[in-house]
C-alpha cells in the first residue's frame, strides 16, 4: 500500500503559480466548521485551565509580595538589632577602657603611698639607728674621755690645782 501525499491545490499542473478559489476543493468551509467547533468546546476547558494557572500565578505573586515584606521588616529589624549591639558592644569597651584606666590610676597610685610609706618607714629607722649610734658614740667617747680623765689627772693635778677646780664646778652649779 503506498500513500500519496496530495499536490497543493494552489500550484498549477503546468509548473505556475495559481490560485485556486473553489471553497469545496480546498476543504476551507470544513476547517472554518472545525475551528469554530474546537474554539467553541475548548474555550471554557482552556479558559477554565488558563484562569485556574492565572490564579495560581497571583496568589505565588501575592505569597512572593508578603515573604517579601516580611524579609525585608526582619532585615530592617536585624539591622537596627545589629546597630543597637554595637553601639552596646562599643559602650562595653568604653566601659572597659575607662575601668582599666581607673584600676591602673588606683593601682599606681597605692604603689606610690607604698612606696612612700617604705621610705618613710627606712627614713624613721635609719634616724633611729643614727641616733642609736650617735648615743652609743657619746657614750663610748665619754667613757673612754672619763677614762683618761681619771688616768691623767692624778698626775696632773695637785691639791691646790684640785681645791680651785672643785670651787670653780661648784660656782658653775651654783649660777645655774
Amino acid at each position: 500500500m503506498s500513500l500519496t501525499i496530495p499536490t497543493p491545490t494552489l500550484l498549477a499542473h503546468q509548473g505556475g503559480f495559481g490560485l485556486n478559489l473553489n471553497l469545496f476543493e480546498t476543504n476551507l468551509i470544513n476547517l472554518v466548521i472545525v475551528i469554530g467547533v474546537l474554539v467553541w468546546f475548548l474555550r471554557g476547558f482552556l479558559g477554565g485551565i488558563l484562569e485556574r494557572r492565572r490564579q495560581a500565578i497571583l496568589a505565588e505573586l501575592s505569597d512572593a509580595e508578603q515573604r517579601l515584606q516580611a524579609a525585608t521588616s526582619a532585615l530592617a529589624q536585624a539591622q537596627q538589632d545589629l546597630a543597637a549591639a554595637q553601639q552596646k558592644a562599643d559602650q562595653i569597651r568604653l566601659d572597659g577602657q575607662a575601668r582599666a584606666q581607673a584600676v591602673r590610676s588606683e593601682s599606681e597610685r597605692r604603689t606610690i603611698e607604698e612606696m612612700a610609706r617604705m621610705k618613710e618607714d627606712a627614713s624613721a629607722d635609719l634616724q633611729a639607728e643614727a641616733a642609736r649610734v650617735t648615743a652609743l658614740l657619746r657614750r663610748e667617747a665619754a667613757r673612754q674621755a672619763i677614762e683618761q680623765a681619771l688616768t691623767t689627772l692624778p698626775t696632773k693635778l695637785d691639791d691646790a690645782a684640785q681645791a680651785s677646780l672643785i670651787d670653780q664646778s661648784i660656782q658653775t652649779l651654783g649660777n645655774s
